[in-house]
């Protein structure tokens, strides 16, 4: 088993932090396909979450997300390449003024990215042509 914790002070206070951490969550359901909950509290929030090799939480606070993550054998080989991603892309986010707008543009960018080859050369969908309707004659 092999064990993440990262730590990083932030000046968002909670309604900010809530929202990035329950958007993350939902982008991680959707994308990592991982099972998250999200307990809101008065003065913290916690977000747990788990996938097959992993399992953790993420603590929200006013001032401070802390991820505790603990990855099983096959994924803990990748453990370094892991954390150093997480910590890289957590530490963009923050560094903006707006971070949720940040994480939104970033993900819109990732998925361009990563689009199939074909969708973006395909030709748009155009209907079928309709006939004109039949004239009575005069």
């Amino acid at each position: 088993m092999a064990d993440i914790h990262i730590v990083r002070e932030h000046a968002l206070g909670l309604a900010h932090a809530r929202k990035l951490a329950f958007r993350w969550a939902e982008v991680a359901e959707k994308k990592l396909e991982m099972e998250c909950t999200y307990a809101e509290g008065q003065h913290s929030d916690i977000v747990r979450f788990r996938r097959p090799g992993a399992q953790g939480e993420l603590k929200v606070s006013a001032h401070r997300f802390e991820l505790t993550a603990r990855l099983g054998l096959l994924l803990g080989v990748f453990k370094h390449k892991i954390e150093t991603e997480v910590v890289k892309n957590l530490d963009q986010l923050l560094a903006h003024e707006d971070p949720l707008h940040a994480f939104e543009q970033g993900l819109a960018k990732h998925e361009s990215k990563h689009a199939p080859r074909h969708a973006k050369h395909a030709e748009p969908h155009k209907p079928a042509a309709k006939k004109a309707p039949a004239r009575k004659p005069k």
